[in-house]
């Protein structure tokens, strides 16, 4: 006698019902698929590089003093009648002044986010020499120069100036002459706020950034700064900005003056220690133009004495050093004539 359908219909439907929750009961046995947020790798800075820098040389210092420059004339001529056959007549004949400058050093040479015009502390000391050669201030042309490239732009005669937080010394003087000290500045250190180091003395074992082609690496491996610092170099400060927002490098060390400008863009850093150089600026000049270089520290001296220095400082200055008085402005030192 044979079943009858039905029994084997739910046979077959209690089979299925059995496969399924075996089935069932083996997924809840695998772990589920874990997921995390994908970091993105962080990749230095183009052209950033490890360095050995060599401690400043004798030569450095083999000249005197390397601050003492050109005098000035005794009176400046007229803007617009440059004297015949001088440089400056040839600067105002071409029409303009061709200027080597940085455009990412905030509050030195950097570009304006809203209007993108070139602006800062160092532009505004060329644009009064723009203004004693043409009557005008904006007779120039900018040329954005590397630090590690500024003499030989202005050896080549690619510029006639280069005003780039540029610190005179024997060495750079060997190829180029410099108007007199504009600013005073000195090496510091740039860190986390939430950093343990508080000086130099602290910089051992630790990755410090600087740009190429400047004096801060060579002062890195000198005391007071403690030995064994991994030194990154790269193209600009704001390089070295974005390796420390990235924890890639522990600190940034190079002019006090620059670094009032990495702060003002980082609230989460802050200065620390007391400055261990002297760093005195002067615009770059070519030797072959000692009449321009004597020019120039005209134009400086009438902007001492009428107190345009003061005013370009405390338009660039003035917010990072809040409640200190301005300073005097740097005192002048000349060579004796030859």
């Amino acid at each position: 006698m044979h079943p009858s359908p039905a029994p084997r219909h739910r046979f077959a439907l209690l089979a299925a019902l059995v496969v399924a929750a075996v089935t069932l009961a083996a997924c809840d046995n695998v772990p589920a698929a874990q997921t995390t947020a994908a970091t993105p790798p962080l990749v230095v800075p183009a052209g950033a590089h490890i360095v050995h820098p060599s401690p400043p040389t004798a030569s450095a210092t083999s000249c005197g003093d390397p601050t003492q420059s050109i005098a000035p004339p005794a009176t400046l001529p007229t803007p617009g009648a440059m004297p015949s056959g001088s440089y400056m007549a040839e600067i105002q004949a071409r029409g303009y002044l061709r200027a080597g400058v940085d455009q990412s050093t905030y509050l030195w040479g950097y570009r304006d986010p809203v209007t993108g015009a070139l602006s800062g502390f160092d532009i505004d000391m060329l644009r009064q020499v723009s203004q004693a050669i043409f009557g005008s201030p904006d007779r120039i042309r900018y040329t954005i120069v590397p630090n590690a490239d500024r003499v030989q732009a202005v050896e080549s005669g690619e510029v006639d100036i280069v005003a780039e937080t540029m610190t005179i010394n024997c060495e750079r003087e060997k190829d180029v002459d410099f108007s007199s000290v504009y600013f005073e500045a000195g090496q510091q250190i740039l860190v986390p706020s939430n950093s343990s180091i508080t000086g130099p003395q602290d910089l051992g074992g630790k990755r410090v950034c600087a740009t190429d082609g400047s004096t801060s690496l060579n002062n890195l491996v000198v005391p007071p700064v403690a030995p064994h610092v991994t030194i990154w170099a790269v193209a600009n400060e704001t390089d070295c900005l974005v390796m420390l927002q990235q924890g890639q490098v522990d600190a940034i060390s190079t002019d006090n003056a620059i670094l009032e400008g990495l702060a003002a863009q980082d609230p989460n850093t802050k200065i620390v220690g007391p400055t261990f150089t002297q760093e005195p600026y002067g615009m770059a000049i070519s030797k072959a133009h000692p009449d321009f270089t004597s020019f120039v520290n005209g134009v400086l001296t009438n902007e001492r004495a009428d107190g345009t220095w003061a005013a370009i400082y405390n338009r660039w200055l003035g917010a990072a050093t809040a409640g200190q008085p301005t300073p005097a402005p740097p005192v002048a030192s000349y060579r004796a004539a030859s």
